[in-house]
Order: structure tokens, then sequence, then C-alpha cells
């Protein structure tokens, strides 16, 4: 049952972050940016092939120039939406953006300028701070998401302080492991396992947690369904199989995505997703975030019951700022 599309509208970023693999930047005039027409009919098909959720990612997906005509596309399907920015270019697209992004995260890797710009490779702190404050001024509800490492997860205190100045939720996002990055070790999980308990405002997957303790993806018996519930589209127009991080396989979408999914090929990754051997040990969020949407072992419940308060805590908010809105207007 596919659930989501994660959707790389480009590979191009302006940002060199340090745990980050994503951005092309050796060949970045050569890179790719999706074609909005490629984009438009993978959308529709996915649609209706029963997927839910859109993550336009890259990249820095903001340096797409159609970004608002797909979003909008989306959201005249139904579907919910989530961009993820380094906040660089959202001033050009905000208003365009504005009530149509289900879930806008805005990243935030230090509540130190100095630090956050060096992780960054690029002056952007002031971006995040100010891009949040214009979205709020939008009537947006966006978060502050927060890559924690192990070289960053004790500033994970004065970043909640900065989200709870704000008025924001702080989405804490553990590192994965992929590339030769061996993920967070068991100093970083205590602390932050000990310091979200109990607060509220924050938001962490605890699967992701548990799933760090037991070792991440075991082979021998997989949690990862990557293939089945998670459709990787490429700029290029291709299906990214099984994952974009350890893809092996590359489908050109020159037939209707229904038959590609019916495939034999389709029908292997399936049959092995979790698997192959570069699936033992992974954590990677983008993949496990929908495998763990069903309750069925002990990741579903934590994962739902996750979830679930985090839905709370942004409804809550929500109401408190349309509500401070509807008086500043009536004032």
């Amino acid at each position: 049952m596919l659930l989501l599309c994660n959707y790389y509208l480009t590979y191009r970023c302006n940002a060199y972050c340090e745990f980050c693999h994503f951005g092309d930047h050796t060949n970045f005039k050569q890179t790719p940016f999706a074609k909005l027409s490629d984009f438009k009919s993978n959308v529709s098909q996915i649609a209706k092939l029963g997927v839910k959720f859109l993550d336009l990612t890259g990249g820095e997906p903001l340096l797409h120039k159609d970004i608002v005509e797909m979003v909008t596309f989306a959201k005249d399907l139904k579907m919910q939406t989530s961009i993820t920015t380094n906040g660089l270019l959202y001033p050009k697209f905000a208003k365009g953006l504005a009530g149509k992004v289900n879930l806008l995260h805005f990243s935030l890797d230090s509540p130190d300028e100095e630090e956050h710009n060096k992780i960054r490779g690029v002056k952007c702190f002031g971006a995040v701070l100010s891009g949040l404050e214009l979205a709020k001024s939008l009537g947006e509800f966006p978060d502050i998401l927060f890559t924690v490492t192990n070289d960053t997860y004790k500033k994970l205190p004065k970043i909640y302080e900065l989200a709870l100045r704000m008025g924001l939720i702080l989405i804490v996002n553990p590192v994965f492991s992929y590339f030769g990055n061996p993920g967070l070790n068991n100093d970083a999980l205590d602390f932050i396992e000990n310091f979200v308990e109990g607060k509220s405002s924050i938001y962490i997957n605890d699967a992701y947690i548990k799933l760090r303790r037991n070792g991440g993806n075991q082979i021998s018996k997989p949690t990862c369904k990557a293939a089945s519930r998670v459709i990787v589209i490429s700029p290029e127009n291709e299906i990214i199989l099984p994952c974009y991080h350890f893809a092996s396989e590359k489908i050109l979408i020159d037939k209707p995505i229904s038959e590609i999914r019916k495939s034999e090929r389709l029908k292997y990754f399936k049959a092995n997703e979790g698997r192959f051997d570069f699936c033992q040990g992974c954590t990677v969020n983008c993949y496990f975030e929908p495998s763990f949407a069903f309750p069925t072992n002990v990741y579903g419940l934590l994962s739902l019951n996750s979830k679930f308060k985090y839905s709370f805590q942004k409804l809550i908010k929500q109401k408190f700022q349309k509500k401070f809105f509807k008086e500043k207007k009536e004032n």
C-alpha cells in the first residue's frame, strides 16, 4: 500500500551541510530540475494509486522556480504536502506558498548563529529566524527541524528554548547512518530521550530511538517497507529503487506508473525490501516513517503514539495562532 512519495525536485542545493550527502555542488549547472509537466502527470497518477503524502524535497526544494505551482497542484488533489528548507529563498515564495503546505519545516542546526552557519556552510541562520517570523505573519504554522548529530545533541535544550520563545514546535530529527556516517551514539540517544520526556512543544518519533537501540534494520527480520509504501521520483523522471540513499536501480517513467508498479522488477524489490546487504543497520528516517505507519509491532505503536502527540500539539498551536490573528485583525 503506497502512502508516501518522496519527490526530488532537484539535487541542487545552495548550502553545504556537513552531515548531508544529498546536495549536488560539483555539477551545479548540469544538475536538472524536475519538469513541471512530468510532475503534474506523476502526481496525478500516484494520487489515484492512493498516495496521500507528498514530500517535495531535494537538494533545496525552493530552488525550483515552479514550487508554488507544484504545491498548489498537489493541494488541489487533496494531498498532504511537506517542504523542508534552509530558509534562504523562502521570502521569494512565501506568499505563494501560504496556506498550501501542510508541514513547513525550517532547518536549524544550532541555537548559535556561528555554529549553525558553519554546519550549513553558508550564512543562513538569520534567514531561518526571519523566515519563521514571516511564515507566522502569513498565518502559516511552521516547525523548527533540528537534525541532531553526535556533535550537536547537547545543544538541544537551548534550541528548545528558542522554539518556545517563538511559539513553535521543535522537531528532533536524528541523523541517520549512511555513506559512512555512523548515526547517533548511545550518549546522544540517552540525552535526547531524557530531555524530551514529559515536555510539550517538542516532537521526536520514539520509534526512531528504538530502531537505533536495536541496531537499525535487520536483514534477517526486516522492518523497512521502502518499496511497498514509498515511491521515490527523481528530477530525471525516474522511479528510484529500493530507495534514494542506496539506489540500485532507476526506472524511467515512460509508461503509466500503475504498470511499473506491477512489473517484475517492482515485485522483486518489494519481495526483498529491507533484505539487501546494504539494508543491514539502516536507520534512514525517510523510509521508516511510513514503514511504521501501522501499529503491527512495537515500532508502529511507538510511532503512532508520537505522531498523535505531535498532531495534538500542532492543533493547539494552530488554534492559538488563529485566535491571535483574529484578535489582531479586529483591533
